[in-house]
């Protein structure tokens, strides 16, 4: 293992080179309108997720972070199966899990010892897996894990250290291994992983991706925490039904993606030779075809396994999707969308204030981050208002008001105080639940609400104000 101060010196040389210097002589296409790459997304249908990294070889999803790199031993290793596999169901990209929650790394990576290239196998996973993917036509993606337990990177240890490893990863995977067309985030601003956004920034991390390479979608697994009406921190609304976040095929407007494995769980087990995968019928009538039809990719995991080759059951599988699923290309066309929302809530758990509340429902249920808690007005209360005072005068230029199911909020005002004087920023009619403002950059101290009567009472899940880099 590298010294710490080898570990340390090797991450500030590879994140202070400048993105632009990485990419400089790379082919990477022109950045494409962010509504065209989500349409290129959605009319892609149908792709493999491949769980394959060190919890392939222990038996559980999540080993012991500091499990040995001799274990990782395929003997097989053939991701030409893994791609030919993909296009006997008609699959049209594959995503492969480049780092999952314990941090082993399966390409060539420069930032830690920790990674394939200390196995026996001593080959780039990551490599091999583009050229064979791409060498059959198909599309390449990866996934990534900010979570990482080897390296320590979790809950209240994180540190600036952290961050640059982050970016360093990131950096060599968009850098080294051609076009990728979108990254899946993982492990990042779920209740089970509880790393904010803040704690490793969002914003940055999505503007160095989009630096290196423009038309790479971001997609973070975090659609049990936002309202599916709005794009929060990701291009793509993700997912994932074995954790029981399920799509309105009815409702959903926006650009999707549903993942779901193959076999019983998301890496090989040793059961999974001898056990029965999910029904092939099952999969396209009950998954694939209704999703496209409501603007959503769906993407099937299939896990290989201690040698590196996906099971015979699951090849059969596979090519059963392909019998009776055909992939007709492009779908509908996507219903206009905001802009994803990235930048950091300048408004959450600061000091709030509003008109007299119903019980309990009081203000700083309002900006806690937690959209199952609301601040709502007293049903007695004419014209509620409510407010957020920054400690100080900040910069901002996206106000978000989260309203109730069914929409409580129609008619309102928004303003911000200045030198204490109140500047009106809207002032009209929104029947959306998710209320999106954006606007020339101003400065202020305090951001309010004025809520005209409309016969429901007021209630608002969250109310946040961001200060975009644009």
């Amino acid at each position: 293992m590298k010294r710490p101060d080898q570990f340390l010196f090797t991450i500030l040389l590879l994140i202070f080179v400048p993105a632009y210097a990485w990419a400089q002589n790379k082919s990477f296409p022109k950045g494409k309108e962010l509504a065209t790459l989500q349409q290129d997304f959605v009319d892609l249908r149908f792709g493999m997720f491949i769980h394959y990294n060190i919890p392939t070889y222990v038996d559980a999803d999540w080993p012991d972070p500091d499990a040995s790199p001799a274990i990782f031993n395929p003997k097989k290793l053939d991701c030409e199966q893994w791609a030919k596999a993909a296009k006997s169901a008609n699959m049209t990209y594959g995503c492969l899990t480049t780092k999952h929650h314990s941090g082993f790394a399966i390409w060539d990576t420069k930032t830690t010892d920790y990674n394939v290239m200390n196995s026996p196998l001593k080959r780039d996973v990551v490599k091999e897996y583009a050229n064979a993917f791409r060498k059959n036509g198909l599309k390449v993606m990866l996934y990534y894990s900010i979570l990482d337990t080897h390296h320590k990177l979790r809950p209240n240890l994180i540190t600036p250290e952290h961050i640059k490893m982050v970016k360093a990863q990131l950096t060599e995977l968009l850098t080294n291994y051609g076009e990728i067309n979108a990254l899946i985030i993982d492990g990042w601003d779920a209740p089970w992983s509880r790393i904010s956004y803040d704690d490793i920034p969002f914003e940055e991390l999505y503007t160095l991706i989009k630096s290196i390479q423009p038309n790479c979608l971001v997609m973070d697994l975090n659609a049990a925490k936002y309202p599916s009406e709005a794009l929060y921190y990701t291009d793509i609304k993700s997912y994932e039904q074995g954790a029981g976040q399920h799509i309105s095929k009815e409702t959903n407007k926006l650009p999707a993606l549903s993942c779901l494995p193959l076999q019983t769980s998301w890496f090989w087990k040793t059961s999974f030779p001898a056990t029965p995968v999910k029904d092939p019928l099952q999969m396209v009538n009950e998954n694939l075809i209704p999703f496209n039809n409501a603007y959503c990719n769906f993407i099937l995991n299939v896990a290989p396994n201690r040698d590196g080759l996906i099971d015979d059951n699951a090849l059969a599988a596979l090519k059963e999707i392909g019998k009776v699923w055909k992939n007709e290309g492009a779908t509908q066309r996507l219903p206009a969308a905001d802009a994803p929302i990235i930048s950091s809530n300048l408004a959450k758990n600061q000091p709030s204030d509003g008109s007299w509340s119903d019980d309990m429902n009081i203000m700083d249920f309002a900006n806690d981050d937690n959209f199952n808690t609301t601040w709502k007005a007293n049903p007695r209360v004419e014209k509620p208002w409510y407010e957020v005072e920054f400690r100080k005068e900040k910069a901002f230029n996206t106000v978000v008001i989260a309203d109730k199911t069914p929409v409580t909020i129609r008619k309102y005002k928004l303003e911000y105080r200045l030198d204490g004087i109140w500047k009106t920023l809207f002032s009209g009619e929104n029947a959306h639940k998710i209320k999106i403002h954006r606007f020339d950059t101003v400065y202020g101290d305090k951001v309010r609400i004025q809520i005209e009567n409309t016969g429901s009472t007021a209630e608002i899940a969250e109310f946040a104000v961001f200060n975009e880099r644009r």
